[in-house]
């Protein structure tokens, strides 16, 4: 989740279990804690872009680490927060704010490396965006309300919501899953491999992408009291070997495009329009476009150098509209 979202749902957990004379200092500890597990973001380096996303949401995710995690949150708490509760308290607090932290981003479709180091496997369950108002409402309601009257109550009964609504959300899913497989079957295509996932703030339309015959078929599910089905973009897989049978499979390029595929879990097309560069075909603006939301820049005239990262992130007013007469249940161009 976005790290607001990720300092809410800390100050909430910690909140919840709390004594009633620490409520305060709970809300403001789990808060600390609950963006510390972000921390990873700081794993960069100038040389080779593709660290960044190797490490974000990596070990400080896992719910091995959190132990670890709260300990580090008590020792950056515990000079400000010495002699106003006991120390047990404090970490406490501090436990319970980093709890949930990589959970709920396994709730999204980024990938969470949720069992390290036990397991690789990059964890998303994707029922939830990246950024939901709803979810984080539902939250900041409970523990504003608890922090305001020193009352848990407030606070419990917001992460009630909040996992109900995630609730819906798996709900919302299976729905969406339905009606691509339904689609797909009238196509005559068999599903090789899919992602559905929520688009940005909202778990009423879904962005489905699925592999068939060396292509991804991009499709959009609106989920209401009715579905409907906005289709479709195709676009080619990117296959290394094929694409560029002459790049030494041992050069620095070669090594960076495998990690990218890695981290994109195969889901890699190439950018229209733009053959050297690689985008992860989950991610985009407009939910019905074979446009990424980020790629890597190939290099082809020096193998031996990283790839560049680079963010596509301009929305246009075409992009916005089409969002928008989605999300209401129109037709595209309406």
């Amino acid at each position: 989740m976005d790290i607001v979202t990720q300092g809410i749902l800390g100050a909430t957990v910690a909140q919840s279990v709390s004594r009633k004379e620490h409520v305060r200092l709970a809300t403001l500890i789990g808060l600390v804690s609950g963006i510390i597990a972000d921390s990873d973001v700081f794993i960069q380096s100038s040389s080779d872009p593709l660290l960044a996303l190797e490490y974000h949401r990596h070990f400080t995710h896992s719910i091995l680490f959190i132990p670890v995690g709260a300990l580090v949150a008590f020792f950056l708490l515990w000079p400000f927060l010495r002699g106003k509760l006991p120390l047990r308290y404090l970490y406490l607090y501090c436990f319970f704010g980093y709890l949930l932290s990589g959970f709920i981003d396994a709730c999204t479709s980024y990938g969470t490396y949720l069992l390290w180091p036990v397991s690789d496997a990059r964890i998303s369950w994707n029922v939830i965006s990246i950024v939901d108002p709803a979810f984080t409402s539902l939250l900041l309601l409970g523990v504003v309300a608890g922090f305001r009257s020193s009352n848990t109550s407030y606070s419990r009964l917001g992460i009630v919501l909040a996992g109900c609504y995630l609730l819906i959300a798996v709900f919302q899913l299976n729905r969406a899953e339905e009606s691509i497989y339904e689609l797909a079957e009238k196509r005559d295509q068999v599903i090789e491999k899919i992602v559905i996932k929520p688009t940005m703030g909202n778990i009423l339309l879904w962005r489905s992408v699925y592999l068939s015959e060396d292509k991804f078929h991009i499709d959009v599910v609106r989920v209401g009291l009715s579905k409907r089905v906005y289709q479709n973009v195709s676009i080619e897989k990117f296959d290394m070997t094929k694409t560029l049978p002459e790049l030494d499979v041992d050069s620095v390029l070669a090594r960076d495009i495998r990690r990218f595929e890695y981290f994109s879990d195969g889901y890699v097309s190439q950018y229209p329009g733009k053959p050297d560069i690689l985008g992860d075909v989950r991610y985009a603006l407009n939910p019905l476009s074979a446009t990424p939301l980020w790629g890597i820049e190939l290099n082809l005239g020096d193998e031996n150098q990283h790839v560049k990262y680079n963010a596509y992130r301009y929305v246009s007013n075409e992009t916005r509209r089409q969002f928008v007469n989605m999300l209401l249940n129109r037709e595209i161009g309406d």
